[in-house]
């Protein structure tokens, strides 16, 4: 029964969230307080805040100098790319497409970078031209924009999820430093990629 309501709901609440709020508040005095609860929850759940305004402090076209370690005590390779961050969807998630060489070859990236209202997380996903997959993740950020994801995509070689442990952390207003950790050997893990983000004046 309940999830009948919900269904049945759904649109009009959709519809009324996003709507002017003059019309909103006309059609809200009709509805039964159940129905105005959906709505509000709606409501809430789609309108940007503090940490959707944090993200867009982030904006801006970037150099990049990528470091990778193929294995726990290798000697890491050496890549530089560039990156334009941009808020996108009226405020609520970040886009960002870089351009980079990897390990010498050619290489684009695409990301979307949000924090959902509904369960209190920043999330992320990535696409890239080395697969035709979709790595996600999901983490906590602290109030220096300070952050700590775990994330996965479909392993190639074993068509089961690998995970990782991404961190990032601002060392000064234009520099941020992205850091990836996967597992090794015995699966104990270690470094596999740091970029170094400086936004261009």
């Amino acid at each position: 029964m309940l999830r009948s309501f919900a269904r049945r709901m759904l649109p009009l609440a959709l519809a009324l969230a996003f709507t002017m709020p003059a019309l909103a508040e006309e059609e809200a005095a009709k509805m039964s307080p159940e129905e105005q609860a959906m709505m509000e929850a709606f409501q809430k759940a789609g309108t940007p805040g503090a940490q959707h305004a944090h993200l867009a402090t982030m904006a801006g076209s970037y150099e990049m100098n990528v470091k990778s370690w193929p294995a726990p005590g290798a000697p890491p390779s050496s890549d530089k790319g560039k990156a334009t961050r941009k808020m996108v969807l009226e405020g609520r998630v970040m886009m960002e497409e870089m351009e980079a060489t990897m390990n010498g070859q050619p290489f684009i990236g695409m990301g979307l970078h949000g924090f959902d209202n509904v369960t209190g997380k920043y999330w992320s996903t990535w696409n890239d031209s080395m697969t035709t997959g979709l790595m996600t993740s999901e983490g906590d950020c602290d109030d220096k924009g300070s952050c700590t994801f775990t994330g996965s995509w479909n392993d190639p070689l074993t068509k089961g999820k690998f995970s990782v442990r991404m961190t990032t952390q601002w060392t000064d207003a234009n520099t941020e430093v992205f850091s990836m950790y996967g597992p090794g050997e015995g699966g104990k893990e270690f470094q596999m990629m740091e970029i170094t983000y400086t936004r261009k004046p």
